[in-house]
């Protein structure tokens, strides 16, 4: 085996999300405050389960939904933040690693677990009389646990892959922090191999959690529609309106940044649609399940007497 002659980027320039450097400054003080608002935001969606009993086993997978937001928009977010006020938006080797692994792991942590939450979903509007027994608090936990462990493997595999590559230059890297595609293209050595896992992750967690996200859902729209009553037919609709929600905007920027032809690709609409999932997504969820949730309400209005007395 010949001995590897290339010297080994030890940083990244990043592009930055605009080119402008105008439209930087002009956006740094709206990113830095909805990047207040995630922790802020989703913090008291967890506070409020925490101190109300009643959500407990309903919201398990909430609770974690809220800090894998947490995790993914700050994961991305401070570094993202800093570089708009600077000229040379650079980052080290080992950051751009942690980087990519963070949110590899806060993605597909989500992607599975919205899974979860559908057959959850499935389970108490198709056989609510089996809610009680098939999803109790420590099967709850369990898949909770199962679901955190398999996306941790997952991301190691991923990230171990990419370190494992020779960046020998340029080390530029066309988007705003360290993902997959942009760094695979940086790469000076064969790709096949990290090709070949991120087709079978995309077949598997992609392909796979979005067809059972469906079949669930499919299951869940029959059933509603069998309801004579309409009352009962809004309560059920009302209890899926916000995971679906969520569902659907988190597919939609997952199969448009990932499951696509490499002739489609746009730097710029990949930058925004980022945006999508490591900002909006994360500030949404909290307005989603609290205007939504009228447990949640509650929760809230106890949390704000306490803080007032």
């Amino acid at each position: 085996m010949e001995p590897n002659n290339h010297t080994r980027v030890t940083e990244f320039i990043m592009q930055g999300l605009f080119d402008n450097l105008h439209h930087q400054e002009l956006f740094f003080g709206l990113f830095l405050c909805l990047y207040t608002a995630i922790p802020m935001g989703n913090s008291l969606i967890i506070v409020a389960i925490v101190f109300h009993p009643s959500l407990h086993t309903p919201m398990y997978f909430i609770t974690n939904l809220d800090m894998v937001n947490v995790m993914c928009s700050s994961s991305v977010l401070p570094k993202m933040i800093k570089n708009l006020m600077q000229e040379r938006k650079s980052i080290s080797f080992d950051v751009c690693m942690v980087q990519l692994f963070a949110f590899t792991l806060s993605g597909g942590t989500e992607l599975v677990l919205l899974t979860v939450m559908s057959y959850d979903r499935y389970i108490a509007i198709c056989h609510p009389l089996c809610c009680v027994n098939l999803m109790t608090k420590r099967i709850c936990i369990s898949l909770i646990i199962g679901v955190w462990a398999f996306i941790a493997i997952n991301s190691l595999v991923h990230t171990l892959l990419i370190v494992r590559l020779d960046f020998c230059g340029p080390n530029f890297i066309q988007h705003f922090f360290c993902e997959i595609p942009p760094m695979l293209a940086l790469s000076c050595s064969s790709i096949y191999f990290n090709k070949i896992m991120i087709s079978i992750a995309n077949l598997f967690l992609a392909m796979g959690n979005f067809l059972l996200t469906t079949v669930s859902y499919g299951f869940i729209i029959t059933t509603i529609l069998k309801i004579q009553s309409s009352k009962r037919k809004q309560r059920a609709f009302s209890t899926c309106f916000s995971h679906l929600l969520l569902v659907i905007l988190f597919y939609s920027s997952i199969i448009y940044t990932y499951i696509r032809p490499p002739s489609s690709y746009s730097l710029d609409k990949d930058k925004m649609v980022a945006i999508m999932y490591t900002l909006e997504i994360p500030t949404l969820n909290p307005l989603i399940y609290s205007l939504r949730n009228k447990e949640v309400k509650v929760a809230f209005r106890k949390i704000l007497s306490f803080m007032i007395k």
